[in-house]
């Protein structure tokens, strides 16, 4: 059984920078972060396959957001940078046993999920 706890969430303000860190214990292929605000689905932010670090984005996070697992640790990590106003929302991180690349930004593909931890960007 993989358990994902996340930490990091917060406040800043817009073009600032935040660092969120998801403790893995577990064996996992494919890891991920989503975020979701109240009244809209979960939407996958980014993802990456562990046996090569493949690494996907959402279009709006491109440029601004990095992926990073360190497997030494065992940690998941998500550095954003030159935040938005609408980067606001509840962000969890996810991870499975296996993975099509093409489908790493999709709820479906994990079965495991963190709590969450909320991340506040202001004008």
């Amino acid at each position: 059984e993989v358990q994902l706890v996340e930490f990091g969430g917060g406040s800043v303000q817009a073009g600032g920078s935040l660092r969120l860190t998801c403790e893995v214990s577990g064996e996992t292929y494919c890891m991920a972060w989503f975020r979701q605000v109240p009244g809209r689905e979960r939407e996958g932010v980014a993802g990456i396959r562990e046996r090569d670090r493949l690494a996907l984005y959402a279009d709006s996070v491109k440029g601004r957001f990095l992926i990073s697992k360190d497997n030494s640790k065992n940690i998941l990590r998500l550095q954003m940078d030159i935040m938005r106003t609408e980067d606001t929302a509840m962000y969890y991180c996810a991870a499975a046993d296996w993975c099509r690349a093409s489908e790493m930004l999709f709820q479906k593909t994990y079965p495991y999920w963190g709590q969450g931890t909320q991340v506040n960007v202001s004008s």
